[in-house]
């Protein structure tokens, strides 16, 4: 398997480059900034490249912004990229890209064994996502999740009044009293902060949110 490797961070990439070369994985090229790093890739088309996501000059996204760029024009190349922060947006967008895509934290970058296992995975079409950033996307999905104030039965009401039921009709549906259900939906309105105004239908707006958010 051939490598190219992107970090700015002398040290780290000689030591990376070491450690693949250790474990029998040609480095082909090394880079110390994005615009290195893309001429690599398009003069030696690696298997994978390896990049770091803040790099010169400005130490933001350097390394993502080629990443994305590789996986347009060369997306025979699959992507590991190493980044010392867990960035959701930064991720969301690079794991858009399909197979062969790789996103880990530096500091689980601990046992080599099983680093060099997760590089040859992702070379071979592979996604592999750092634990701690599935848990910042479960974290995130949740605090962003509309509906995640209403109660389990709030929800059940929500789901029939998406269905086009009327109170009485969902009252039915769920052995409980029209007035029950007309409480119900109050509690909804309220939580889903849909103020009364002379324009807008609020039940019709509270289904466009469940719709959107469970789509």
């Amino acid at each position: 398997m051939r490598v190219a490797l992107a970090d700015d961070d002398i040290l780290l990439r000689e030591g990376l480059a070491s450690l693949l070369t250790n474990a029998d994985v040609e480095v082909i090229g090394q880079a110390g900034d994005a615009e290195q790093l893309l001429t690599i890739v398009a003069n030696e088309r690696p298997d994978l490249a390896l990049v770091d996501i803040r790099m010169p000059p400005t130490h933001t996204a350097e390394g993502l912004d080629a990443a994305l760029r590789i996986r347009r024009e060369f997306p025979e190349t699959a992507i590991l990229v190493l980044s010392a922060h867990v960035d959701v947006d930064q991720a969301l967008e690079l794991l858009d890209g399909g197979k062969g895509i790789g996103y880990l934290l530096k500091s689980r970058v601990t046992d080599v064994s099983d680093f060099v296992e997760t590089v040859h995975r992702i070379a071979n079409g592979a996604s592999v996502i750092d634990p701690a950033l599935v848990q910042e996307l479960v974290a995130a999905r949740r605090r962003d999740d509309p509906l995640e104030a209403l109660s389990a039965r709030e929800r059940e009401v929500l789901t029939l009044m998406a269905e086009g039921l009327s109170n009485s009709g969902i009252g039915r549906r769920l052995w409980i009293s029209e007035g029950t259900v007309e409480k119900h939906v109050r509690s909804i309105l309220t939580k889903l902060d849909l103020t009364e105004t002379p324009d807008d239908h609020r039940r019709v707006r509270a289904v466009i949110i469940f719709l959107d958010a469970t789509t």
